[in-house]
């Protein structure tokens, strides 16, 4: 979502805020429209778009006209690859890892606890923090040949929150988070569809249609119903994640670590050390 601000920006403003991206904000009478938009860098998150969805999970929950969240990327390539590699550069210490994924947490778990239900169209891939953000709504729908996964035992030698590892198990079971985590593997919607993890699997031209089937059933039924159900079974799954503060300062405090966001940069895979 952008507000004001940027109609008020000058034109140098203007650029920069288009090149950080932006996650828009629509609403079309009951249904809320969520929309990853930096296409050209398969919509990776920034620290400004990850302010944008706080921002557009808050105004949804001012207004009592939505009954669902649809979540959708730019450009049909991706849902949201990530976050941006080029961010983790200013990376010193663990403790700038600890307060990265305390800032992811926050966010995912704001959206997780919306009011209304949400739902996940992913096109392309939803990988690392997108993955989470897609793991973390009600509902997914996927197009043919999408890709899910976490491959940072691979890429940059990082790691995520224990609640996020816990969301994750929730919604794919055991099995399929240790395949994606430990040995990097990225599913496709088609491997996950008998999982139950998605509703549908759709050629890319029938994805429209399946979503507007998917809203039009939500916003039929009981909204009070719907409603406590969605918090009954927030509060049965909602034990206390550990805290791995000191699990993430190592992970994030590594020469391994930073020697993966290097790697990343120049498409060479990285010589991990252990250290």
């Amino acid at each position: 979502m952008t507000g004001a601000r940027d109609g008020h920006a000058g034109h140098g403003a203007t650029d920069e805020r288009a090149a950080a991206g932006r996650v828009r904000l629509a609403i079309d009478q009951d249904v809320a429209h969520i929309t990853f938009d930096r296409p050209a860098a398969r919509n990776a998150m920034t620290w400004a778009m990850y302010a944008d969805l706080a921002d557009a999970i808050a105004r949804i929950g001012d207004t009592p006209s939505v009954r669902i969240a649809v979540l959708r990327g730019a450009g049909g390539k991706a849902f949201v690859a990530g976050t941006d590699i080029a961010q983790f550069h200013a990376f010193r210490t663990g403790e700038d890892g600890v307060a990265y994924e305390r800032k992811i947490d926050s966010c995912i778990t704001a959206l997780d606890r919306i009011g209304v239900p949400t739902l996940a169209v992913v096109e392309g891939y939803a990988v690392g923090g997108g993955l989470a953000i897609a793991n973390a709504c009600d509902f997914r729908i996927a197009a043919a040949g999408a890709r899910f996964g976490v491959p940072i035992a691979r890429t940059l030698g990082n790691c995520l929150s224990a609640a996020n590892v816990a969301r994750l198990e929730r919604g794919l079971g055991v099995a399929w988070v240790k395949r994606m985590l430990l040995l990097a593997e990225m599913p496709t919607a088609e491997d996950l569809a008998p999982t139950g993890y998605l509703c549908a699997v759709t050629a890319p031209g029938e994805l429209d249609g399946a979503v507007s089937r998917i809203c039009r059933r939500i916003c039929d039924h009981a909204p009070i119903t719907i409603d406590v159900t969605r918090e009954t079974v927030r509060r049965l799954e909602g034990g206390a994640a550990p805290d791995i503060s000191d699990l993430i300062s190592r992970c994030y405090g590594s020469a391994d670590f930073h020697r993966g966001v290097a790697a990343f940069g120049t498409g060479t895979p990285p010589r991990w050390e252990g250290r």
